[in-house]
């Protein structure tokens, strides 16, 4: 029989993947919502896009949107776990210094927190990305 420094560590195990399970997906619905959000308003973040001279602004705002949608909810089930994390890191890493670079920008304040708060986004899924690869 195993002894209690045995039975502490499966205890201590189980939590780890509790919270991790629930990290992903608290992370990955957050991603999906913030899509679908976007889809609710298309043209508007069509025109943003346009105005940040991304190219193709009618393809590429509905395409990174769908990215990120598609990515988050396969975060959250955790279904493809390495393209899915990597589709959101692969967004993640081309939106936020496209769309919200607040060192070009006069008024910055709104660009620099979306800057920022995808910067965190990013690092997490990162992290998740690399939990998909063990």
């Amino acid at each position: 029989m195993g002894d209690d420094s045995t039975i502490d560590r499966i205890d201590t195990g189980k939590k780890r993947q509790t919270v991790s399970r629930l990290g992903r997906i608290l992370f990955g619905l957050g991603i999906a919502l913030q899509a679908s959000e976007d889809f609710r308003d298309m043209e508007d973040n069509v025109e943003y896009a346009d105005s940040a001279d991304v190219p193709f602004p009618e393809l590429a705002a509905p395409l990174g949107s769908g990215t990120a949608l598609l990515g988050g909810l396969g975060i959250a089930a955790w279904k493809l776990p390495k393209v899915a994390t990597g589709a959101v890191v692969a967004f993640l890493a081309v939106v936020t210094p496209t769309m919200h670079d607040f060192w070009n920008k006069e008024d910055a304040s709104g660009e620099r927190l979306a800057f920022f708060g995808n910067l965190a986004m990013f690092g997490a899924a990162v992290a998740f990305l690399r939990e998909a690869y063990r």
